[in-house]
């Protein structure tokens, strides 16, 4: 069975502020409880420390059954309170990665090293990059071997700055997602309404706007994996 990598973030405080932050946990379990059947799954995040969960993305727990089942999951529970990192896993062994979000992840996903070597290996392996909601700050700093930024010339998606606004959060976070991935030029993409699904695929790679997006996102993944399986089926085949 392939395996994807799932990329959390062990960040708890933003802005100045200090307001409490961390992993967005519909953003994990959404995503895990599709692919689940289809492929091993590693957890890494950037230190080996318990993962910190947004306290506001445990609202959920209390409103949707598949959330609460998740979090009442000790196996997958005790994944987030000693996690692998990146230095003990190696990239060659992963069809897909998937950095999850929650605003932790604005500052300790686009400078890990690690992180962007992983990323690099896995796509230039023919893999696939996914990210959701504030996921994509993983992948500002990409580069590939050829010195390009992975994110130049796609098509993506993220939290946008009118969400950020709505939840009012744009004055604690350190810098615009948004902005930031149209630096690396990209064209972003969101969706009519703030806090509705949106998935962009472009190329191998899948970008989803928010937490409402994880499952689409997932669903994305499965669907780009068998697609190349059956490519390099077809291909063993011709030869």
């Amino acid at each position: 069975m392939d395996k994807i990598l799932i990329v959390v973030t062990n960040y708890s405080a933003l802005g100045e502020r200090g307001k409490k932050t961390g992993l967005w946990l519909r953003e994990l379990t959404d995503f895990y409880h599709e692919v689940r059947g289809f492929f091993d799954v590693d957890i890494i995040s950037t230190v080996p420390k318990r993962v910190p969960l947004d306290p506001r993305s445990l609202l959920e727990v209390l409103t949707n059954k598949k959330t609460r089942a998740y979090y009442m999951n000790d196996e997958l529970m005790d994944r987030l309170k000693n996690p692998l990192t990146p230095e003990e896993v190696d990239g060659h062994d992963y069809a897909a990665i998937y950095f999850t979000g929650g605003h932790g992840t604005m500052y300790d996903f686009p400078g890990n090293i690690h992180l962007q070597e992983l990323t690099k290996t896995i796509y230039e392996k023919g893999g696939i990059v996914s990210a959701v909601c504030h996921g994509p700050c993983g992948l500002l700093n990409v580069r590939l071997s050829d010195g390009r930024y992975l994110l130049s010339g796609h098509v993506v998606t993220g939290f946008s700055n009118q969400e950020e606004k709505l939840m009012g959060m744009f004055k604690d976070i350190p810098y615009s997602l948004e902005e930031s991935m149209g630096e690396r030029g990209t064209l972003f993409k969101q969706a009519a309404l703030p806090f509705t699904s949106c998935v962009v695929l472009s190329g191998r790679l899948i970008t989803g706007q928010n937490p409402a997006s994880a499952r689409g996102v997932a669903l994305k993944v499965i669907e780009q994996c068998r697609e190349l399986e059956n490519r390099e089926f077809e291909y063993r085949m011709e030869a």
